[in-house]
Protein backbone atom coordinates (compact mmCIF):
# COMPACT_ATOMS: atom_id res chain seq x y z
CA UNK A 1 0.00 0.00 0.00
CA UNK A 2 1.35 3.80 -1.12
CA UNK A 3 2.18 6.11 1.79
CA UNK A 4 -0.49 8.82 1.72
CA UNK A 5 0.78 12.92 0.47
CA UNK A 6 0.95 14.32 4.13
CA UNK A 7 0.08 18.04 2.89
CA UNK A 8 -0.50 21.25 5.00
CA UNK A 9 -2.66 24.25 4.84
CA UNK A 10 -1.54 27.47 5.59
CA UNK A 11 -4.42 30.07 5.24
CA UNK A 12 -6.04 32.79 7.09
CA UNK A 13 -9.68 32.05 6.57
CA UNK A 14 -10.64 28.91 7.56
CA UNK A 15 -13.64 28.61 4.70
CA UNK A 16 -10.99 28.89 2.51
CA UNK A 17 -8.99 25.47 3.82
CA UNK A 18 -12.21 23.83 4.19
CA UNK A 19 -12.68 24.55 0.53
CA UNK A 20 -8.93 23.14 -0.89
CA UNK A 21 -9.40 20.52 1.63
CA UNK A 22 -12.51 19.65 -0.38
CA UNK A 23 -11.30 20.30 -3.62
CA UNK A 24 -8.31 17.52 -1.89
CA UNK A 25 -10.54 15.29 -1.17
CA UNK A 26 -12.19 14.90 -5.00
CA UNK A 27 -8.47 14.01 -6.00
CA UNK A 28 -7.60 11.40 -3.53
CA UNK A 29 -7.00 10.31 -0.24
CA UNK A 30 -4.37 12.37 1.67
CA UNK A 31 -2.80 12.87 5.00
CA UNK A 32 -4.40 16.21 5.63
CA UNK A 33 -3.40 19.26 7.93
CA UNK A 34 -4.09 22.75 8.19
CA UNK A 35 -3.66 25.71 10.04
CA UNK A 36 -4.41 29.87 10.40
CA UNK A 37 -1.60 31.19 11.41
CA UNK A 38 2.39 30.69 9.73
CA UNK A 39 4.12 30.33 13.39
CA UNK A 40 1.97 27.59 13.89
CA UNK A 41 2.62 26.06 9.94
CA UNK A 42 6.32 26.49 10.80
CA UNK A 43 6.35 24.57 14.02
CA UNK A 44 4.19 21.64 12.55
CA UNK A 45 6.83 21.36 9.81
CA UNK A 46 9.89 21.61 12.47
CA UNK A 47 8.21 18.65 14.15
CA UNK A 48 6.81 16.17 11.63
CA UNK A 49 7.73 15.89 7.85
CA UNK A 50 5.43 17.04 5.10
CA UNK A 51 5.27 16.32 1.51
CA UNK A 52 3.83 19.65 0.41
CA UNK A 53 2.86 22.91 1.98
CA UNK A 54 -0.15 25.34 0.43
CA UNK A 55 0.14 28.64 2.19
CA UNK A 56 -1.66 32.06 1.02
CA UNK A 57 0.97 35.05 1.06
CA UNK A 58 -1.16 37.41 2.99
CA UNK A 59 -1.93 36.78 6.99
CA UNK A 60 -4.90 39.46 8.16
CA UNK A 61 -4.91 37.64 11.68
CA UNK A 62 -1.42 38.73 12.94
CA UNK A 63 -0.61 39.87 16.68
CA UNK A 64 1.97 41.69 17.92
CA UNK A 65 3.48 38.11 19.11
CA UNK A 66 3.28 36.68 15.63
CA UNK A 67 7.62 36.65 14.79
CA UNK A 68 6.13 35.09 10.70
CA UNK A 69 3.69 37.39 9.57
CA UNK A 70 2.93 36.58 6.04
CA UNK A 71 3.61 33.22 3.02
CA UNK A 72 6.42 35.10 1.78
CA UNK A 73 7.92 35.19 5.24
CA UNK A 74 7.31 31.34 6.11
CA UNK A 75 9.32 30.48 2.82
CA UNK A 76 12.21 32.21 3.60
CA UNK A 77 11.84 30.78 7.03
CA UNK A 78 11.31 26.84 5.58
CA UNK A 79 14.19 27.80 3.28
CA UNK A 80 16.32 29.01 5.53
CA UNK A 81 16.06 26.13 7.99
CA UNK A 82 16.11 23.78 5.07
CA UNK A 83 13.14 22.02 5.95
CA UNK A 84 12.16 19.51 3.31
CA UNK A 85 8.85 20.11 1.87
CA UNK A 86 7.51 21.29 -1.79
CA UNK A 87 5.90 24.72 -1.18
CA UNK A 88 3.00 25.85 -3.27
CA UNK A 89 1.26 29.31 -3.06
CA UNK A 90 -2.28 29.66 -3.18
CA UNK A 91 -3.48 33.53 -3.36
CA UNK A 92 -5.47 36.23 -4.22
CA UNK A 93 -2.77 38.10 -5.10
CA UNK A 94 -3.08 38.42 -9.40
CA UNK A 95 -0.78 41.48 -9.94
CA UNK A 96 2.18 41.05 -12.35
CA UNK A 97 4.70 42.22 -9.70
CA UNK A 98 3.98 40.37 -6.60
CA UNK A 99 3.91 37.17 -8.87
CA UNK A 100 7.42 38.23 -10.72
CA UNK A 101 9.03 38.85 -7.37
CA UNK A 102 7.06 36.05 -5.41
CA UNK A 103 8.42 33.24 -8.36
CA UNK A 104 11.55 34.95 -8.92
CA UNK A 105 13.22 35.00 -5.65
CA UNK A 106 11.13 32.41 -3.84
CA UNK A 107 10.82 30.17 -6.42
CA UNK A 108 7.69 27.97 -5.55
CA UNK A 109 6.82 25.17 -6.76
CA UNK A 110 3.07 25.99 -7.98
CA UNK A 111 1.56 29.42 -7.70
CA UNK A 112 -2.72 28.92 -8.09
CA UNK A 113 -4.88 31.71 -7.87
CA UNK A 114 -8.00 30.96 -5.39
CA UNK A 115 -10.34 31.84 -8.27
CA UNK A 116 -9.01 29.13 -10.62
CA UNK A 117 -8.24 26.92 -7.32
CA UNK A 118 -10.61 23.45 -7.83
CA UNK A 119 -9.96 19.89 -7.52
CA UNK A 120 -8.48 20.00 -11.22
CA UNK A 121 -5.79 22.53 -10.78
CA UNK A 122 -4.85 21.00 -7.23
CA UNK A 123 -4.25 17.70 -9.12
CA UNK A 124 -2.10 19.29 -11.78
CA UNK A 125 -0.24 20.76 -9.32
CA UNK A 126 0.45 18.24 -6.95
CA UNK A 127 1.06 15.85 -9.98
CA UNK A 128 4.42 18.94 -11.00
CA UNK A 129 5.33 19.19 -7.50
CA UNK A 130 5.88 15.49 -6.83
CA UNK A 131 7.71 14.97 -9.92
CA UNK A 132 10.46 18.15 -8.79
CA UNK A 133 8.56 20.17 -11.83
CA UNK A 134 6.78 23.20 -11.50
CA UNK A 135 3.25 24.65 -12.33
CA UNK A 136 1.86 28.10 -12.37
CA UNK A 137 -1.87 28.19 -13.42
CA UNK A 138 -2.67 29.77 -16.68
CA UNK A 139 -2.95 33.08 -15.64
CA UNK A 140 0.38 33.03 -13.53
CA UNK A 141 2.32 32.11 -16.48
CA UNK A 142 0.84 34.27 -18.67
CA UNK A 143 1.71 37.31 -16.76
CA UNK A 144 4.91 35.87 -16.18
CA UNK A 145 6.15 35.47 -19.83
CA UNK A 146 4.32 39.06 -20.18
CA UNK A 147 6.62 40.32 -17.26
CA UNK A 148 9.55 38.48 -19.48
CA UNK A 149 9.53 39.87 -22.66
CA UNK A 150 9.17 43.53 -20.76
CA UNK A 151 12.52 42.94 -18.71
CA UNK A 152 13.90 42.10 -22.63
CA UNK A 153 13.25 45.14 -23.98
CA UNK A 154 14.07 47.38 -21.00
CA UNK A 155 16.85 49.06 -21.91
CA UNK A 156 19.46 51.47 -19.85
CA UNK A 157 18.09 54.42 -21.62
CA UNK A 158 14.26 52.90 -21.32
CA UNK A 159 15.03 52.60 -17.31
CA UNK A 160 16.67 56.00 -17.36
CA UNK A 161 13.51 57.87 -18.94
CA UNK A 162 10.96 56.43 -17.01
CA UNK A 163 12.96 57.37 -13.75
CA UNK A 164 13.25 60.59 -14.78
CA UNK A 165 9.93 61.14 -16.12
CA UNK A 166 7.89 61.68 -13.32
CA UNK A 167 10.28 64.55 -11.78
CA UNK A 168 9.60 66.78 -14.90
CA UNK A 169 7.10 68.96 -16.05
CA UNK A 170 8.02 68.71 -19.75
CA UNK A 171 9.96 66.15 -21.82
CA UNK A 172 11.94 68.62 -23.42
CA UNK A 173 13.41 68.73 -19.98
CA UNK A 174 14.79 65.15 -20.37
CA UNK A 175 17.05 66.61 -23.01
CA UNK A 176 20.61 67.04 -21.67
CA UNK A 177 19.93 64.07 -18.48
CA UNK A 178 19.03 61.02 -20.55
CA UNK A 179 22.44 59.52 -21.62
CA UNK A 180 23.34 56.68 -24.16
CA UNK A 181 25.88 53.76 -23.33
CA UNK A 182 28.85 56.01 -24.60
CA UNK A 183 27.54 58.99 -22.37
CA UNK A 184 26.61 61.47 -24.70
CA UNK A 185 23.20 62.90 -24.22
CA UNK A 186 20.16 61.32 -25.97
CA UNK A 187 18.45 64.23 -28.56
CA UNK A 188 14.76 64.89 -27.90
CA UNK A 189 13.49 63.29 -30.94
CA UNK A 190 15.21 60.30 -29.58
CA UNK A 191 13.29 60.46 -26.57
CA UNK A 192 10.31 60.91 -28.07
CA UNK A 193 10.45 57.95 -29.67
CA UNK A 194 11.38 55.76 -26.89
CA UNK A 195 8.83 56.92 -24.76
CA UNK A 196 6.39 56.10 -28.05
CA UNK A 197 7.87 52.45 -27.83
CA UNK A 198 7.51 52.23 -24.34
CA UNK A 199 3.75 53.29 -24.09
CA UNK A 200 3.28 50.35 -27.10
CA UNK A 201 5.45 47.68 -24.85
CA UNK A 202 3.42 48.57 -21.61
CA UNK A 203 0.20 48.90 -23.41
CA UNK A 204 -0.23 53.01 -21.62
CA UNK A 205 -2.78 55.43 -23.51
CA UNK A 206 -0.14 58.42 -21.92
CA UNK A 207 2.96 58.81 -19.81
CA UNK A 208 1.41 59.24 -16.57
CA UNK A 209 -0.30 55.78 -17.33
CA UNK A 210 3.04 54.58 -18.68
CA UNK A 211 4.80 55.32 -15.16
CA UNK A 212 2.01 53.53 -13.20
CA UNK A 213 2.24 50.61 -15.46
CA UNK A 214 6.10 50.77 -15.09
CA UNK A 215 4.94 51.12 -11.26
CA UNK A 216 2.87 47.94 -11.19
CA UNK A 217 5.27 45.63 -13.02
CA UNK A 218 8.25 46.48 -10.71
CA UNK A 219 10.28 48.08 -12.83
CA UNK A 220 10.42 51.30 -11.54
CA UNK A 221 9.88 52.26 -7.61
Amino acid sequence: MSKKLKILIADDHQILIDGIISSLKEIEEYDISSTTNCDDAFAKLKQEPFDILFTDLSFDNDTVSTKIDGGESLIKAIQKEEISVKIGVITGHSEINRIYNVIQNLKPSAYLLKTKCNATELNFAIQKMMSNDFYYTHEVHQKMIHRASINIQMDEVAIQILKELPSQSKINNLEGIIKKEDGTFLKLRSIESKLANLRIDLNAINNTDLILKAKELGIID
